[in-house]
């Protein structure tokens, strides 16, 4: 067990090395996945099945199970979707900028 997880982890982080990376800005402290996430510039990676989200300003990393969608139309910048449930914001998708990607995120 300890084998496999070190092993999904060196995987994780080698292609964390070599995605793409996708500017966001979160404007209020918002929930992605479960975990709450500050307020802040974030660089959003997207490995298969997880999207890594580094605040610019700490280096803090936030690793979200995402699921990724072809939208069908390429878009021209990256932008965020939210929503607010309980008086909570909770991201919900991603759509990242240059491709035809969104990432969904879950609660």
């Amino acid at each position: 067990m300890t084998k496999s997880l070190l092993l999904i982890g060196t995987l994780a982080l080698a292609g964390i090395a070599s995605a793409k990376s996708y500017d966001i800005t979160l404007s209020a402290p918002s929930t992605a996945a479960g975990m709450q996430i500050a307020a802040g510039n974030y660089a959003v990676k997207v490995i298969p099945g997880f999207a890594v989200f580094t605040n610019v300003d700490n280096g803090k990393k936030y690793l979200a199970p995402v699921k990724t969608q072809d939208a069908g139309k390429k878009f021209d910048q990256t932008a965020v979707g939210t929503k607010t449930q309980d008086g909570a914001r909770q991201l919900t998708t991603v759509e990242l900028g240059g491709s035809s990607t969104v990432i969904e995120l879950g609660e």
